[in-house]
């Protein structure tokens, strides 16, 4: 796979893991944000859910421009290193625990990653 599709995967994933700790942050910072269809509506609204949102919408658009380019079942696999990257960003941005269990786990998303990627160079 080239070099290029590769990044795209990658600005791609780190979009979607951008988007969703924005959404973790704005709903940390409003409290009972589901209690009625006004306080829904209102988080949406809010700088840091409505952010996430537009980085989503960006990153789906990116998402569609890869696919042309690049094997789903090649790509798919590849943005799977968000689940590593959330993992890790929580820890230091929201100070989630980080767990061995959580750190074997990264490791076998990370070798099943490598395993497809390699794959698609001998295919």
């Amino acid at each position: 796979m080239k070099f290029t599709n590769v990044a795209l995967i990658l600005l791609n994933t780190c979009m979607l893991v951008s988007g969703q700790f924005l959404w973790k942050v704005g709903l940390t910072r409003k409290a009972n944000s589901f209690e009625s269809i006004r306080s829904v509506i209102e988080l949406f609204f809010s700088p840091w859910i409505f952010g996430g949102l537009i980085i989503y919408g960006l990153a789906t658009v990116l998402w569609v421009f890869i696919l042309t380019r690049v094997d789903i079942s090649v790509a798919y696999p590849l943005q799977s290193i968000a689940y590593i990257m959330t993992a890790f960003g929580a820890y230091y941005v929201f100070h989630e625990s980080l767990t061995l269990m959580k750190i074997m786990g990264c490791f076998v998303i990370l070798i099943g990653v490598a395993m497809i990627g390699y794959s698609s160079k001998i295919s």
